[in-house]
């Protein structure tokens, strides 16, 4: 019999207009850190936040292009984030003080979650499993 090997995501890199204000903002609301950040692809900027395990990184290129809209139905596109909290009640009030609006508020097993759009049209889900 073959031996399965185990496998996880280790990250998501995302392009935004401003990579290090995106990642401030993350780290704000998630509590996450700082794992590396520095000069990136064609003179942009690259900054990787989360934990020991996983991140999320932000790219900003050296010239601006254009903002996406969420599009849940073109095929290819990022649908949304989602991110694990165990206080999901704290985790919603950061993301007020932000100035994002949380919305969808699902309490359903396995889990409670709710849903905000960032700045740079990025759809967060933020679950909480406790």
């Amino acid at each position: 019999m073959a031996h399965e090997q185990s496998s996880g995501l280790e990250h998501v890199n995302l392009t935004v207009p401003d990579a290090k204000k995106a990642a401030q903002n993350f780290i704000d609301i998630f509590g996450w850190h700082i794992r590396w950040q520095g000069p990136a692809l064609n003179g942009g900027h690259t900054v990787h936040i989360g934990n020991e395990t996983s991140y999320v990184a932000f790219y900003s290129p050296s010239q601006p292009g254009t903002n996406m809209s969420i599009h849940k139905t073109r095929t290819g596109h990022l649908n949304h984030i989602g991110i694990v909290v165990d206080d999901l009640d704290a985790v919603e009030r950061k993301v007020i003080a932000k100035g994002y609006k949380p919305v969808n508020h699902g309490d359903y097993e396995p889990g409670r979650r709710f849903y905000f759009d960032d700045d740079n049209g990025l759809e967060v889900e933020v679950v909480s499993y406790a």
